[in-house]
């Protein structure tokens, strides 16, 4: 059986920590190992696994290659979308992209919480044998309460095995609608994972949207494989229809089955979901990071970068991050999108962008920021090298802090160590490279008349960046 990593989620709801550039599959949100890598590792001890398959947002590729890398996790291929196109294309290139027609691809989004993982191992080895028999089998969650933000599958009297036939996919319901649902015990909610073969699925969706199927055959032929990572055609992509799965396939197919999965399991989709989840103090607060309280109540506090003390509230979600500050009362956590969409409207960079950004070379702190300078403390990882290049409207002063650091300026090579500096000038083509065993931290001053990330004319870039 194959796992297939879905990873195309932004996370607004989860602002400020989840960013466009950062979504919250990249955070560890609820252990030491981000959403990605808890994916993965709650399926240690399933039988005959192979080596997983990832589809993700292009601009995410290093991020996902890194956790993978750090649990070990050695991908048959990391597939790049250009753009969002819903998870039926994604599904899609992934079945193409399978060994063989016979494999079972078990679909899994990048982004859940799985708490009882006996139950989540039984049931995955359920689909299995049932994918292997030709049926289409998703999971199915046994409700807890009635939930309006989830879709709702309803199954059918038919059972095979552990499992029931599909009657119906049912869209987010109303709250009265969604009592009905759970008192009748025929409801699930939608988990948006699923396991069949993929020459099955393939086979499903010739019929009901072959359109997509030969879009897909097309961009997948004319990407581009560089190292695990394959680019898909970003002109031939962006012509494929956008569709989730469900509609594209799992509603219109005889094939469906569902499982009843009772394992504790969580989307994660809001504060007050991560809330749920987290473990909480004597007093309900779930508490990350250097946090105080006093007469505080059934809240969620996170402090990244800064103390944080609350005195006297209840049921409030406090989340602090090196540059932005949000506070909510926990049933309106979802209205957060708002403050995205105005971010979004007004050009500013925290809708996507932390303080801190991670690059393939390592990652950069915008430190300071003034109207024509800004300060950035950089870590180069060790035989890491970022791009040769050029800006045109700022110069840049370099200060080794740790570390040496290989400097490429104009024609010149020169090794600087630390309290040691350069000064790159305006206009001059330039390298930067660790050549060393440690990390390289050096301290880089900007200044000029623009000073945006996009002011970058790249000459070689190791990491295929354009």
């Amino acid at each position: 059986m194959i796992p297939v990593i879905l990873s195309g989620g932004s996370g607004t709801r989860l602002w400020p920590l989840s960013r466009g550039q950062y979504p919250k599959q990249f955070l560890p949100l609820v252990s030491n190992h981000t959403m990605i890598q808890e994916t993965l590792l709650r399926l240690n001890g399933v039988p005959e696994l192979k080596a997983p398959i990832a589809v993700c947002n292009e601009n995410h590729r290093f991020m996902m290659a890194e956790q993978l890398l750090e649990i070990g996790a050695k991908p048959a291929a990391i597939i790049l979308e250009p753009m969002g196109k819903n998870t039926a294309p994604a599904v899609t290139m992934a079945a193409l992209s399978a060994a063989s027609e016979e494999d079972v691809i078990l679909i899994l989004p990048a982004d859940h919480v799985i708490a009882d993982l006996v139950a989540f191992h039984k049931a995955v080895e359920q689909a299995k044998i049932l994918a292997e028999q030709g049926f289409m089998v998703t999971f199915g969650i046994v409700p807890n309460q009635p939930e309006t933000g989830y879709g709702y599958i309803k199954r059918d009297a038919v059972q095979h095995g552990k499992a029931f036939g599909v009657a119906a996919f049912v869209e987010k319901p109303d709250a009265e609608t969604a009592n009905q649902y759970v008192s009748s015990g025929d409801y699930y909610w939608n988990s948006g994972m699923f396991a069949f073969k993929a020459g099955t699925f393939l086979s499903e969706l010739e019929k009901f949207n072959p359109e997509m199927l030969s879009v897909c055959r097309q961009a997948l032929n004319a990407a581009k494989v560089d190292l695990d990572f394959v680019r898909l055609d970003k002109e031939l992509f962006g012509t494929c229809p956008a569709d989730s799965i469900d509609y594209a396939v799992m509603e219109k197919t005889d094939k469906a089955v569902v499982i009843p999965l009772d394992a504790g399991w969580n989307d994660v989709g809001s504060w007050s979901a991560l809330w749920d989840v987290t473990d909480k103090d004597a007093n309900g607060n779930a508490i990350s990071g250097d946090v105080l309280t006093v007469d505080s109540h059934n809240s969620f506090i996170h402090a990244q970068s800064k103390l944080v003390a609350v005195i006297g509230v209840n049921d409030l979600v406090v989340v602090e991050t090196a540059d932005a500050v949000m506070i909510a009362p926990r049933d309106r956590v979802q209205e957060v999108k708002q403050v995205v969409d105005q971010l979004k409207q007004s050009g500013r960079s925290e809708a996507d962008l932390h303080r801190k950004a991670s690059r393939p070379w390592g990652n950069y702190d915008l430190v300071d920021r003034g109207e024509r300078h800004q300060t950035k403390r950089i870590i180069v990882k060790p035989g890491a090298k970022l791009s040769l290049q050029r800006h045109h409207h700022r110069a840049e002063h370099w200060v080794v802090v740790k570390g040496t650091a290989l400097v490429t300026k104009g024609e010149e090579t020169l090794l600087i160590t630390e309290n040691e500096s350069t000064y790159i000038p305006l206009g001059v083509v330039h390298c930067l490279e660790n050549p060393g065993v440690i990390p390289l931290e050096i301290v880089e001053v900007q200044s000029g008349s623009y000073l945006g990330e996009d002011d970058i004319v790249r000459f070689d870039d190791q990491y295929g960046r354009a």
